[in-house]
């Protein structure tokens, strides 16, 4: 009994040493880039508290004249009530490096120590996106986590519903670099019963909710895939009808712009061809009769098919004259011909059937 007092004085004076100051939360958890909060408070008169991280002061306040130091990543918020001085210790963008121990420390009265620990949050994602299989498939899923700290717990949900650990595996590799980061893969095997949506999450304790990636399971029947076939092939016969059809066309556009330009290209000379049918013409008579062409001849203007006129020129002074010729012979020789200023002979044949025949002969 003796014994138990010494022990029991010695509680009650720990305790109420103890109640003289507080430090809350003893252990924080933050990610990496966030902001680590700590308040200090005691019921005793003070004149200077100090922060300290990892052995290091950061920050000095004074009961008196308030904050004395200028750090721009360490801020202090007065949070005191009647009954109890209090401030708010807030270091932000907090690094790795910050891990450590956090220390408020009432000069002449006492000093209590917090635990941070900061975390990396990672990516996850699950590969290949989403699937569509025949019912009855075994469908395999590959989820990937990394850039994590300390190492995450990784689960996958179908349908909300969170998956037996036994139907899926996980592999870890890390720490992989100076961080000491962590990257796992995880494998899951699903039997294609129904569409289902699949979900790979990962998480550490400073998250508030866990990093998911999620793709779409979409299961057919076999009916359906066929029918998807013949869809396609019905797209594909469409395809090369309008493909034909607009080859025609544009054959046929090319067939009428080269009829076209070949139309042009032979109205562009109609006179040179006039002029050389012309010519055919006369070098053929001449040829028939043996005479001359008379480039001084034309057509134009004898309409009368009833009559003949001959037109002899000659002489020095060109005389012309109008000579009504009933019928010549097929045959003229200028030897019958005798002309001179007052008359002119002209031989006329008088075929049985009465009919007329009329030549046009020129002589020069």
């Amino acid at each position: 009994m003796g014994n138990l007092i010494p022990l029991i004085l010695l509680a009650c004076v720990a305790q109420v040493l103890e109640a003289r100051m507080q430090l809350e939360p003893r252990t924080i958890t933050v990610l990496r880039g966030d902001t680590a909060r700590l308040i200090c408070s005691t019921a005793e008169p003070w004149q200077v508290m100090v922060w300290i991280l990892n052995g290091g002061s950061v920050l000095t306040i004074s009961a008196q004249y308030g904050i004395l130091s200028n750090n721009p990543n360490v801020t202090a918020m007065n949070r005191s009530t009647n009954q109890l001085s209090s401030w708010e210790f807030a270091l932000k963008r907090v690094q790795r490096s910050h891990q450590g121990e956090v220390t408020c420390d009432l000069q002449n009265i006492q000093r209590q120590t917090a635990d941070l620990f900061v975390q990396e949050r990672g990516n996850v994602a699950i590969t290949g996106g989403n699937v569509t299989v025949l019912k009855g498939e075994e469908v395999l899923f590959q989820c990937l986590a990394v850039g994590w700290y300390p190492e995450p717990s990784l689960t996958w949900l179908v349908n909300g519903r969170e998956v037996d650990q036994g139907q899926y595996n996980i592999s870890t590799e890390g720490p992989v670099d100076v961080d000491g980061l962590y990257n796992l893969t995880s494998d899951l095997s699903v039997q294609a019963a129904e569409s289902s949506h699949v979900e790979c999450l990962a998480s550490v304790s400073a998250l508030p909710t866990p990093q998911a990636s999620s793709v779409r399971l979409t299961v057919v029947a076999e009916v359906v895939a066929e029918n998807v076939c013949d869809d396609c092939t019905v797209l594909i016969a469409v395809t090369a009808s309008v493909a034909t059809v607009l080859l025609l066309l544009l054959l046929s556009i090319c067939i009428v712009l080269c009829y076209r330009r070949r139309r042009r290209a032979k109205s562009s000379q109609p006179e040179a061809i006039r002029i050389d049918e012309s010519e055919s013409g006369r070098s053929s008579i001449a040829e028939a009769t043996g005479g001359k062409v008379n480039l001084g001849y034309t057509t134009e203007g004898h309409s009368d098919a009833g009559r003949s006129d001959l037109i002899v020129t000659g002489g020095t002074h060109s005389q012309m004259r109008s000579i009504r010729a009933h019928k010549i012979p097929d045959v003229v020789s200028s030897s019958n011909f005798s002309l001179n200023t007052s008359q002119s002979n002209v031989p006329t044949d008088h075929s049985g059937d009465g009919s007329k025949n009329v030549r046009r002969v020129t002589t020069v």
